[in-house]
Order: C-alpha cells, then sequence, then structure tokens
C-alpha cells in the first residue's frame, strides 16, 4: 500500500510538533513539516520544508511533494512585542489564502484546520454551551478571535466554490500540556487570579494529546465538517483558584478596564482594555458533535486536563 502524503504547516510550532511526530510514528504516513522556523529537531522519514506561509514557495512546496492531506496549524497565537495588526492580519487571513488556493491548484483531497472557540467571540448574549451550529462573531478588538472567523468565512467562499477540497474545521478550546505557556496560563501562575465581578469566566480545556488525537482522526476518517474540540464540562476561574490553592481578585468591569489601560501605557501587562471580555465572556464549547458525528471521543475531561497540567507545574523546577 502507497503511504499518503500529509503535510503540517506551523510544525515547529508547540501543537505542530507534536502532530509532526506523531504522523512520523506511522508506517502508512510521509509527513512534509512546513514552517517559517527551523525545527528544534528533525526527526527521521519527515520532509522538512521552510517558507513563509504567505509566499509563492508554498504552492511550489504543494506541487512538489503532491500532499492528499494538509494540516494547516500556521498561525499568530501570542504576538510579539513588535508586532502589529496588519502582520498578523497577512499570515493568519492571508497565508491562509495562500495555502488554500495552492491546495485548490495542485489537487489536496483534504484540508485540517484548526480553528478556535475564539471564532465564537467573546459576548455577555452567548449561550451557556455554544454547538457549531452557533454564529461566528469573533470581536474586533481581539485579533486572534477576529482572524478565526474571517478564516472561517473564506472556508465557507471555499466550500461553496470548491467543493471538491475536503474541509475538517476544528474549533479548539484552550488547550493544557505538561509545557504549554501562554496568556492563558499566564494568568494561572499568578499569585492571585484576575476575576470579574458578576461572572465565573467559564473555561473549557482539552489535553494537548486530544488534539492530536482530533487531528490525525481527521487524517484517516472521510468524516467532513466543523466541530468543536474541548473536552467534558467545565471550570469557572473560582474553581481553577480552588483548585491552585489560590484566590481569586474581584474586581469590578469597570475599575478592571481603567487599570488595564494604565497598566498598559507603561508596559506592565500584555492584556488591554479590548479584552476585558476575553476575560468576561469566556466561550463555552459543547463537543457532543465531535464524539457523535466526528467519532472522536476526548481521553480527558477539561478538570482531568486542567489536573495534569497542575501537576507539571508542581514536578518544574522553579524559575532562575
Amino acid at each position: 500500500m502507497t503511504a499518503r502524503r500529509v503535510l503540517v504547516t506551523g510544525s515547529s510550532g508547540y501543537l505542530g510538533s507534536q502532530v509532526v511526530a506523531a504522523l512520523a510514528r506511522r508506517s502508512d504516513i510521509i509527513a512534509i513539516a512546513l514552517d517559517l522556523r527551523e525545527p528544534a529537531q528533525r526527526l527521521p522519514g519527515v520532509a522538512y520544508e521552510t517558507a513563509d506561509i504567505r509566499s509563492a514557495e508554498v504552492a511550489a512546496i504543494v506541487a512538489r511533494h503532491r500532499p492528499e492531506v494538509v494540516v494547516h496549524l500556521a498561525s499568530i497565537v501570542t504576538p510579539g512585542k513588535n508586532s502589529s495588526r496588519e502582520f498578523e492580519y497577512s499570515v493568519d487571513v492571508g497565508g491562509s489564502r495562500n495555502l488554500l488556493e495552492a491546495c485548490v491548484r495542485h489537487a489536496v483531497r483534504r484540508v485540517i484546520v484548526s480553528s478556535s472557540g475564539a471564532a465564537y467571540g467573546y459576548h455577555a448574549d452567548s449561550p451557556d454551551w455554544l454547538s457549531e451550529d452557533d454564529a461566528l462573531r469573533g470581536n474586533p478588538s481581539f485579533a486572534y478571535s477576529w482572524h478565526k472567523r474571517l478564516v472561517e468565512e473564506m472556508l465557507v467562499e471555499y466550500r461553496t466554490q470548491q467543493p471538491q477540497l475536503e474541509q475538517v474545521v476544528l474549533r479548539i478550546g484552550t488547550i493544557l500540556g505538561a509545557t504549554v505557556n501562554n496568556q492563558i496560563t499566564d494568568l494561572f501562575k499568578k499569585p492571585r487570579l484576575l476575576a470579574i465581578r458578576g461572572s465565573d469566566s467559564p473555561f473549557v480545556f482539552i489535553h494537548d494529546q486530544d488534539v492530536v488525537g482530533a487531528i490525525l482522526h481527521g487524517v484517516d476518517s472521510s468524516v467532513c465538517g466543523i466541530f468543536n474540540v474541548a473536552g467534558d464540562g467545565k471550570l469557572s476561574i473560582f474553581e481553577i483558584a480552588a483548585r491552585l490553592n489560590k484566590r481569586c481578585l474581584v474586581l469590578p468591569a469597570g475599575l478592571l478596564k481603567t487599570a488595564l489601560w494604565l497598566l498598559k501605557q507603561f508596559g506592565l501587562t500584555q492584556y488591554g482594555p479590548e479584552q476585558l471580555d476575553f476575560l468576561r465572556y469566556r466561550p463555552v464549547l459543547d463537543n457532543q458533535r465531535l464524539k457523535t458525528r466526528f467519532g472522536y471521543v476526548p481521553q480527558l475531561s477539561s478538570a482531568e486536563a486542567f489536573e495534569l497540567w497542575c501537576a507539571a507545574q508542581r514536578q518544574a523546577p522553579p524559575p532562575h
């Protein structure tokens, strides 16, 4: 049997490197790793390509390797200090369009796209549990949320105009793993957790190996569609604080908005007032369609994924 070729963009990132490693362990798949950065480690049997997701070289790489499946993970999750909205848009949205055009031009059969629960947006009137049929209202004030929405709107165009390109869109919740380090885990590492009066700030978590598992399932499955990727259940900011043996600093929304503005002006926080709703109105993902229609059942619940992350933090050496 001829091995299938699977190309992974964003292959040097936290999730991408794990997906490539999982593919490399399989004898029935040839993995092609595409990233702007050199990988920390080159695995045997993997073809490594270096290119900007926005460049014409992407189409040349797709043409050269002829992958059957493309796993698109490349996006800017945590912008650098010198980043700009224009740059982030060009990578997240422009880069996605560039890749999709290459997929269509060179007869890729199937594309698996990592979207996010952030595409639903952060809104006071969001339902308690968001299903895949709920509207995408990614907030313009929050680049990551807005760009995930725009990419999904682009994917709708491609489903209409290029139906031969199969799509699996994974709206992923907050990923937790032993070495995850991002804006959300930074919140949990504070001496006191920030909470907003009148809001439980619920979180849904998904273990990194469950995300990898869902992606591999998408590579093997013939099922197409859009699926929320989250563990069962949710944890409020107060439940999270209790599990960390910490207390919450509960502030009124107006006071917090002013404080964030002042702190941002002096470079004392990465959060600005525009991200108040990011803390207050967390999208809570219903995973029923993932389990019943897509056929992937996460191994860990939200609470179990969080407990594993906590255990890893307790075992980690103290920072120097």
